[in-house]
């Protein structure tokens, strides 16, 4: 059913893209920029790069989102996301505090938000599977 709607085609060919895109320019950073590299304007534009890919992948979501015909498919994928965020928002808020009151804590780097929020779409998939039988066109 999913796999021949437009929509969804369009968004895996988008998400290639910034996947290999966000592969593509870690790699560079990484090959390029030295360990203690000051924060001049190269280091800055190479590591600002793979922060573009991660934006481009939102948008893709967004916008299969806009472009879903199917309302039944669009509200799995927003019930998946909505799981996701509030994952997301709760660890975030509990290690933060955690963070601010115990000094041993070791602190959590903001990269870690993105991709702890796309383990929480597999969760939300899951939770869309257990509570209505369908997880959806796990996009």
């Amino acid at each position: 059913m999913a796999g021949g709607n437009p929509a969804l085609r369009r968004y895996r060919m988008r998400s290639i893209a910034f996947s290999i895109a966000y592969l593509a320019s870690i790699a560079l950073a990484t090959w390029i920029i030295p360990d203690d590299a000051p924060a001049d304007l190269l280091t800055v534009a190479l590591a600002i790069l793979p922060g573009l890919a991660v934006i481009g992948w939102i948008w893709a979501m967004g916008r299969v989102l806009v472009e879903l015909d199917d309302e039944y498919l669009r509200m799995l994928d927003v019930r998946r996301m909505m799981v996701a965020t509030g994952i997301t928002l709760a660890l975030t808020s509990v290690w933060g505090i955690l963070e601010l009151y115990s000094p041993q804590i070791p602190r959590m780097p903001v990269f870690f938000v993105f991709p702890m929020w796309c383990l929480g779409l597999a969760v939300g998939s899951l939770y869309n599977k257990l509570t209505l039988g369908d997880a959806g066109t796990c996009t």
